[in-house]
């Protein structure tokens, strides 16, 4: 497999090779008169030690062995080692030149040089190999780069060349070829490629061992086609297999033009995809060694960890970036770096995970040519499809076609600077990545197994926590880099003060590196001691509360001493914190109002503060803060609690930016439908992200924005630059979509302009969420928009807080409903489904605080919309089971047996309404099977109940035949009722089914399915239900074991987890039972004590639990004599006394 080229000491390895698999072209054959040979995948390769001793002398090895790479503007010249002749009995010398020399004079021709030799073809002493790619390629090449190419052989020669391995200088024995010898290649040949056969090597004696062992790293090796008129003898020396090349026949050959063409267009499709930024020189230096324990363990958990991901979380500034960089070159150099993403490196405030993906595949494809098509396939497919089958198409195809014999790696650095990045991991979880193609490595400052994020607990993620860098590796960095300050006087940084830098560092690389630029920045007046005395002078170490605001903030003071520096130190960092993309130092200062000469001084100052350099060849532009500073200092001038001085507002920010964009809009080129009207830099980003700032840097009440410049010019936009500002911005965001497809009427609004975009922005299956957001959020500003507007904002936020999984954009969601709803009074006919939106924003919110005020107002409006559509109204089913789920929360919550009574009810009313094949039965038939279900509970017998549950769970199980996806949550339904009856009657054979269903559910969730914990929690209850029949101890042991599988897969804060505690420490009090081992005993106190917590004062209940864990201490006591719990004891019983 081909590799990068890369330098080890004094050698090095160029390879030329064409990995993608070109298809066959569906016409243009010619017949070819004479033999030739088609390579329609060719490579060639060179390895030599450059400056080591030169081979021994022989007639029969290189007279010069050094191969070197001659670029130019117009091509590639390739030097190979000369050779000055061969051996009589190899017959490759009859057509392959003595002194083989590779040139391009021009991109679409490459030919080789030619030298006399004995033995040429007819006594001829030259001959001649031509290599034409039929398509122009690109100048210089770049290393590697595929050429495809046509190699052509004189029609009454033989040819004897090597392929697919390289020769190795060792023994020769033909009866016993290396282990690792490929097979010979079956070459196809003819229209119907039909495979010629491979003879028997010939009988003659193998060419000389010593003209093989002269022979030093040279080899051609491809896929080739054969024209039908030749015979193939394959013969296999030395690791190397020979075709010999007889008896031309006729038959016609394909042309490659299409195949290349295809090729190159492969290249192209992946270079439009979203481009990681050049990092090179940006990375923060690797300190030697200042990770080597942190590198062994992340190798260590890689290796030998069954985990998906592995996150390394740790504080701001302690190094994770530079780590992960390290590992990226680590892991690169051994063939195994898939992708890595650095998301601190650029702006990812406009970017879905989407976006992302993509730019990971085009990391692969870059890194992994040969992945290049299935990428291609990708952006072929997925458009409109969700995040998951992103991953699948843009990442795990890819590499699946690789065949390598390890996981490959992908890093994605500084997860928590993206906004979308709980989504993406949550993406993983649904995907469920196959962890023998790929590994992820993440950097999070976060240990993300904390997040609220429904479903991270099934990741199958392994957490790192990063701690500071060593005392002594800070120390002798800063002994190096203080040797780099431009001292004055003589004055430099005494041993005593590289102890005080190395305690006050609190082991934060950035920190370190951040004092070690202020030291060497160029201020006015202050020399370098002085600004060490005033940093050592600091008593306050960065572990404290503030980190790295003290130093901040005393390098700020230095840098922008008066008020009038500390004002346009705001306006300026306040417009590149929230800029999106780099502007010229001219556009920007027409964009911002800055002077240009203000601009240039104030980037020489902060350059004291950058942490990251721009990308080679944009240091004259103006870039968004993330890509240049450390995000810590992004976070200190937007903190609550910075000084004034340097504070900065990113509304106050996106408002000033937005007022300027909408005042480019006004001088946008008029549209022609005959030439492409060009926009200069600055109008191009007010078209795209004018939208954007305006609704992040406005009031969105009525009555404030009314007052706002922004509104102003708005409602004085003509509407032709309404339009055209609209055409221009769909374009920009949906480059392949059809501008007629946004429908405008000449009487359209803006507002309604903005909705319209919106639409089209959803629609268009892009990941621009962002941007669809912001045309919405302007929308219900301008008028105070209407009630479709504030709905398809509301649906927006919905849909984002599930991918998210956060209750933010939910409240979001609902307060746009809100709005929506006052815009559509009882008397308008979309009240009611206005009523619906409000309830399903509630119910969301409900699920993430079990607020019980939420919940009865979403059981209100449920009701109101069900009354105001009575059956037969399409939407009565719809609003009924919306009220059936709010009541049934409510008797979970307060066991009321009149709330269940109407929850069977509603559900009974509900399956009425959908006879079989409508869509919605089944999910009827399981609510209705669990409230029935739940009845017998409550009645505590109530068998016919029972009966009618497991019926309707049998009646749902058959709409849900595997692999559907809810066939293992309705296996285990009807499981779960089966096994109550058996408690009930005990109908043994009910229990024996209901334990097969939950084996067959369990097979159907392997880890991490979502599910998987929840049916392992019930298989082994059925278990524990048939111990307690039978008493066999392995019963109970395998019941013990899914119990503890089902905890481990429940992390707190998982809902799960109170359930999983109380059923494992119940089934460790019947083990005690059997065993009297006291450690099984402590064990159910810890799960009881641990229960506790998850349930404090006031939860329904605590009693019981109060109750459990006051059995198992006072048996505790009984058991050990041990009275040290005493105390625990009492206050058990006085907080039972209360209730």
């Amino acid at each position: 497999m081909p590799r990068d080229c890369a330098r080890h000491g004094s050698s090095f390895r160029s390879r030329f090779y064409s990995p993608y698999p070109l298809p066959s072209s569906p016409g243009g054959n010619e017949v070819v008169p004479d033999g030739r040979i088609v390579v329609s995948r060719a490579a060639l390769s060179f390895r030599n030690t450059l400056g080591s001793e030169p081979q021994p002398s022989s007639s029969r090895w290189p007279t010069e062995g050094r191969t070197h790479l001659d670029p130019s503007p117009s091509g590639l010249t390739i030097h190979p080692p000369m050779y000055n002749s061969y051996p009589p009995a190899n017959p490759l010398h009859d057509h392959l030149d003595a002194n083989p020399l590779f040139t391009s004079s021009s991109p679409s021709r490459w030919e080789s040089g030619s030298a006399g030799y004995p033995g040429g073809p007819n006594g001829s002493s030259s001959s001649s190999i031509s290599l034409q790619p039929p398509i122009l390629l690109p100048t210089p090449i770049p290393i590697p780069h595929t050429i495809p190419v046509q190699l052509q052989w004189p029609a009454d020669g033989r040819g004897l060349f090597p392929i697919e391995q390289t020769l190795e200088r060792r023994p020769f024995s033909p009866q016993h070829p290396p282990a690792f010898s490929p097979p010979p290649q079956v070459l196809q040949a003819g229209p119907a490629r039909q495979p010629l056969p491979l003879l028997e090597p010939r009988s003659q004696n193998p060419p000389s061992q010593a003209f093989f062992d002269g022979a030093h790293d040279f080899h051609w090796e491809g896929d080739f086609q054969v024209d039908a008129r030749q015979t193939v003898v394959g013969t296999q020396v030395n690791n190397n297999t020979y075709y010999n090349v007889q008896t031309p026949r006729a038959a016609p050959v394909g042309d490659l033009r299409d195949e290349v063409q295809q090729s190159a267009y492969n290249i192209a499709r992946l270079d439009s995809l979203p481009k990681h930024p050049d990092m090179s020189g940006k990375r923060s230096e690797y300190i030697p060694d200042s990770r080597k324990p942190e590198v062994e363990k992340v190798r260590e958990a890689e290796s030998t960890s069954d985990k998906l991901a592995l996150c390394i979380h740790g504080p701001a500034g302690i190094g994770k970036t530079t780590l992960a960089g390290h590992l990226s070159d680590e892991f690169r150099s051994a063939g195994r770096l898939a992708a890595a993403i650095f998301l601190g490196a650029f702006s990812t405030e406009t970017m879905g995970p989407a976006t992302i993906v993509k730019m990971i595949a085009h990391e692969i494809g870059s890194i992994h040519p040969q992945a290049i098509p299935k990428i291609v396939e990708a952006m072929d497919q997925c458009h409109g499809t969700s995040l998951e089958h992103h991953l699948q198409k843009y990442i795990l195809d890819p590499l699946k076609s690789l065949h390598h014999c390890q996981p490959f790696i992908i890093i994605i650095d500084a997860m928590d600077e993206w906004g979308d990045h709980l989504t993406f991991l949550k993406s993983l979880v649904l995907s469920n990545p196959d962890n023998s193609v790929v590994k992820f490595i993440l950097t999070d400052r976060l240990n993300p197994c904390a997040s609220q994020l429904p479903g991270i607990d099934s990741l199958s993620i392994q957490t790192f926590a990063l701690g500071p860098i060593s005392r002594e590796v800070i120390k002798t960095y800063f002994e190096r880099y203080l040797r780099t300050v431009p001292w004055v006087d003589g004055r430099k940084a005494s041993p005593a003060d590289v102890e005080k830098l190395t305690e006050l560092s609190g082991g934060l690389p950035v920190w370190a590196a951040t004092v070690i630029t202020l030291l060497c920045h160029p201020f006015n007046e202050s020399p370098p001691h002085e600004i060490l005395s005033e940093i050592v002078g600091n008593r306050r170490q960065v572990g404290g509360s503030d980190r790295l605001g003290q130093l901040y903030c005393n390098a700020l003071k230095r840098l922008f001493p008066t008020s009038d520096d500390q004002k346009h130190f705001r306006r300026f960092m306040g417009a590149i914190t929230v800029l999106q993309e780099p502007l010229s130092s001219f556009n920007f200062s027409m964009l911002t109002g800055i002077p240009s000469h203000l601009i240039k001084n104030i980037l020489s100052a902060l350059s004291a503060l950058q942490t990251r350099s721009p990308p080679s060849g944009s240091e004259m532009m103006i870039h968004p803060a993330t890509t240049l500073f450390h995000l810590s200092f992004i976070e200190y001038v937007q903190a609550a609690g910075t000084e004034t001085s340097f504070a900065i507002s990113a509304f106050e920010s996106h408002s000033g930016l937005g007022l300027s964009c909408l005042e480019q809009l006004s001088s946008l080129p008029p549209l022609s439908p005959h030439h492409d009207s060009r926009l200069r830099a600055i109008q191009d980003y007010a078209v795209r992200y004018s939208p954007y700032h305006v609704s992040n840097g406005t009031p969105r009440s009525n009555d404030s924005w009314s007052q706002t410049k922004h509104c102003g010019i708005l409602r004085a936009m003509s509407a032709g630059t309404q339009r055209q500002w609209a055409t221009l911005f769909h374009k920009a965001l949906v480059p392949g979509d059809d501008s007629d497809g946004l429908e405008l009427e000449a009487e359209d609004s803006m507002g309604k302009i903005l909705v319209k975009l919106a639409e089209r922005l959803h629609e268009s299956g892009e990941d621009q969420w962002v941007f669809e957001v912001a045309c919405l959020e302007v929308a219900v500003r301008i008028d105070n928009g209407d009630a479709e507007a504030w709905s398809n904002l509301g649906w927006c936020y919905d849909a984002r807080g599930d991918r998210m999984g956060g209750i933010q954009m939910h409240k979001e969601a609902l307060v746009a409903f809100q709005h929506a709803l006052k815009l559509c009074p009882e008397s308008h006919p979309d009240h009611a489904e206005s009523l619906y939106s409000v309830s399903k924003a509630l119910w969301s919110c409900y699920q993430l605080n079990g607020n019980q005020d939420t919940l009865m107002e979403m059981i209100s409006c449920s009701r109101k919309a069900l009354t105001l559509c009575p059956a037969p109204h399409p939407d009565h089913e719809k609003y009924l089971g919306t009220l059936a789920v709010a009541l049934d929360n409510l008797y979970r919550h307060n066991g009321d047996l009149q709330t269940l009574k109407k929850v069977i009810s509603l559900h009974r009313r509900g399956l009425e309404l959908c006879p079989a094949p409508h869509p919605e039965r089944s999910t009827t038939l399981n609510n209705l099977a669990g409230a029935l279900q739940c009845l017998h509970m409550h009645d505590n017998g109530d068998i016919d109940a029972l009966k009618e549950a497991i019926s309707l769970y049998r009646e749902a199980l058959k709409l849900y035949p595997a692999p559907h996806p809810d066939c293992s949550s309705s296996l285990d339904n009807l499981a779960s009722a089966l096994c109550r009856l058996f408690r009930s009657n005990g109908d043994e054979k009910a229990l024996n089914e209901a334990i097969s269903l939950q084996h067959e559910a369990l097979a159907l969730e392997p880890a991490p399915h979502p599910g998987r914990s929840t049916t392992l929690n019930n298989l082994a209850n059925s278990l524990k239900s048939r111990y307690q029949t039978n008493g066999n101890i392995s019963t109970l042991n395998e019941c013990i074991s899914l119990y503890r599988e089902a905890l481990g897969l429940c992390p707190a804060p998982h809902p799960n987890r109170p359930p999983s505690l109380n059923n494992l420490a119940n089934v460790l009090l019947l083990q005690f039972e059997q065993n009297r081992e006291v450690e099984v005993l402590d064990e159910a106190v810890s799960l009881r004590r641990e229960l506790l917590i998850l349930h404090p004062s006031g939860h329904r209940h605590r009693k019981d639990h109060l109750k459990d864990i006051l059995h198992l201490l006072e048996m505790q006591r009984e058991v050990t004599g041990d009275d040290r719990d005493h105390g625990e004891i009492d206050d058990v019983k006085a907080e039972l006394a209360t209730l």
